[in-house]
């Protein structure tokens, strides 16, 4: 990963992230290894998610699903902060780092927005899933898009990777005890990630034509 194209975490700099990369790294954990982790963590919180939908009616149960589901979120991103802390800190960087780096973020956000709809279980919100998990590509997309015609990769929002997730571990958490609230939640990742795929896009498009 090169480091123009690394997304900017404040999080890296903390003591606690330090210590962690430094113990997968100790432990002999390959980056692309931990990215691989994501991608199962991942099918863990859906498999969780989907399961929620299917207790909708047992609120101690269902409670319990989405604050398990919200947890294997921020899993997954710990997974995804410390396949590049292990590679840039700890110099074990491959030859399909950016492979590994690029492919399972959008995997696991397909996964875990697409399974948020499940959890609610009605049909307009499973739509809502799938639209959330087709932006989140495209705004994706667009960043890559970005980078592959020799800018930097543009990161902002308002609903980046980091955001999102954010934001649906909120939903899940306040949906342990009132449901909609993935509605809700889902409602608003879809309408932050089409401004933020429209940022991108303007601010893109201003640098080419500066060029």
């Amino acid at each position: 990963m090169h480091t123009s194209n690394r997304r900017p975490l404040k999080t890296r700099s903390m003591v606690w992230a330090q210590k962690a990369a430094a113990y997968a790294a100790h432990a002999g954990l390959s980056p692309n290894q931990i990215s691989l982790l994501g991608i199962i963590i991942a099918a863990i919180g859906g498999f969780i998610l989907v399961s929620a939908g299917h207790l909708h009616n047992n609120a101690f149960s269902y409670a319990l699903l989405c604050i398990l589901a919200a947890i294997t979120i921020q899993l997954r991103l710990l997974c995804n902060m410390l396949d590049g802390m292990v590679a840039m800190e700890f110099k074990q960087k491959s030859a399909l780092g950016d492979l590994y780096n690029e492919l399972p973020d959008r995997i696991e956000d397909s996964i875990f927005l697409v399974a948020a709809g499940y959890a609610f279980g009605t049909p307009g919100c499973v739509t809502l899933g799938w639209l959330a998990a087709l932006l989140a590509a495209c705004a994706a997309y667009v960043r890559v898009l970005g980078g592959s015609l020799g800018f930097k990769q543009d990161f902002c929002g308002p609903q980046a990777k980091q955001q999102r997730m954010f934001l649906l571990t909120v939903s899940l958490l306040i949906a342990s005890f009132w449901s909609p609230m993935i509605v809700y939640g889902l409602v608003l990742i879809t309408l932050g990630t089409v401004i933020t795929i429209a940022r991108r896009l303007f601010r893109l498009a201003n640098l080419m034509q500066s060029k």
